[in-house]
């Protein structure tokens, strides 16, 4: 890959989350960042998800507060609750338009946009961005059963990266994966918030410091 393309990073957090759980690993954002600033001008880095707003702690809160002070673009919104036919109670976190919105006004400006996620509905966004002159790679896996990403998408983009090929140089050691806590009967605890240096070793990003603050 030339070192002068412009990079655009878009990852669906659900779709992601999901894959790399199947995978059995877990994403190091630190590196991950790194990975692609080394193959050209990382113009942006876009983490989306949904956040259920009524929870007393989401455990999730803690990486994108990180992620938003270390290099990504975060973008969230509230989860939808409705019932369904069957009167059973469904959420609603779907984040597929902000994504296809902010690839497409950042298409005059990006050569090459790379997408974490392994969802159908993106094909169309993935032929739109073509038709712009942007070069799309769709980055999930077929290693699993069934595969994790949509045939459709999967034979619309340019390039296809397999998550599971990439999981030496994006991926984090799992001697990292935080224990988790239990009380007295072997119950799960409430998680809590991670604290110090817990979150570098978590996620692979640092804490942010006193002058990452506009003033």
């Amino acid at each position: 890959m030339s070192g002068q393309q412009r990079i655009a990073l878009f990852i669906d957090g659900a779709n992601l989350y999901a894959t790399t759980k199947t995978l059995g690993f877990d994403i190091d954002y630190k590196r991950l960042l790194k990975e692609f600033q080394g193959r050209g001008t990382l113009v942006r880095a876009f983490y989306y998800t949904a956040l259920v707003e009524d929870q007393e702690y989401s455990s999730i809160r803690p990486l994108i507060d990180w992620l938003d002070y270390n290099g990504y673009r975060v973008v969230t919104k509230p989860t939808k609750e409705f019932v369904d036919s069957a009167g059973r109670r469904k959420v609603k976190g779907n984040m597929d338009i902000e994504l296809a919105i902010d690839a497409l006004e950042l298409s005059p400006y990006i050569d090459h946009m790379v997408l974490f996620s392994g969802d159908g509905d993106f094909r169309s966004l993935v032929e739109a961005m073509q038709r712009r002159g942007v070069r799309v790679s769709v980055v999930s896996t077929v290693t699993t059963q069934p595969p994790m990403v949509a045939d459709e998408l999967r034979r619309q983009a340019d390039e296809f990266l397999d998550l599971s090929q990439l999981a030496s140089r994006i991926g984090r050691d799992p001697s990292d994966r935080p224990q988790r806590a239990g009380n007295e009967n072997g119950e799960r605890s409430r998680p809590q918030q991670p604290r110090n240096g817990a979150l570098e070793s978590r996620y692979g990003i640092r804490q942010p410091q006193d002058d990452d603050f506009d003033i």
